[in-house]
């Protein structure tokens, strides 16, 4: 959420729909499967991490926002990585699914209320508003393109 201070989430959401493949469709193909040291995600697995982590936001999301109070659970990251299947995958199909999960994403904010926004609920037992999910996701993203360009491309 750091990343995102100061700015609209919803703006920014946007914005990366388009910037962040821009900025993936220049990694060469030989770091797409490139981890920086040993037990380190693959650009592949970070991407999907983030495709992931959206979906599952965006869910708590309209959660929140339908006013279900169902204590939603967390979940395992470091699970998910290694069993997404990214590894026989392109990195066409990953930017593609990138795109249409951040499409539903946006789709699904922009038609939020305002008091839909600021609706809460509880996940992995912390309190969060459908706002906050929003700038969460946003910010997620900058901090994971942040470690790309310092961790994978300088190598």
């Amino acid at each position: 959420v750091n990343h995102t201070v100061g700015n609209d989430f919803m703006k920014l959401l946007n914005t990366q729909l388009h910037s962040i493949p821009e900025f993936l469709k220049t990694i060469p193909p030989s770091k797409w499967d490139y981890a920086y040291a040993p037990g380190k995600w693959t650009v592949k697995e970070v991407i999907m991490h983030l495709i992931d982590c959206e979906r599952i936001f965006a869910f708590r999301a309209l959660c929140f926002a339908r006013k279900d109070q169902t204590e939603l659970p967390g979940f395992d990251e470091n699970a998910y990585a290694p069993n997404s299947g990214c590894a026989s995958r392109s990195a066409k199909s990953i930017l593609e699914e990138f795109q249409a999960v951040r499409n539903s994403t946006i789709n699904l904010f922009q038609n939020f209320d305002e008091e839909m926004l600021f609706r809460t609920g509880k996940a992995n037992g912390k309190l969060f508003s459908v706002k906050l999910i929003g700038a969460i996701i946003a910010g997620h993203e900058l901090h994971h393109l942040k470690v790309i360009k310092e961790k994978y491309m300088n190598s």
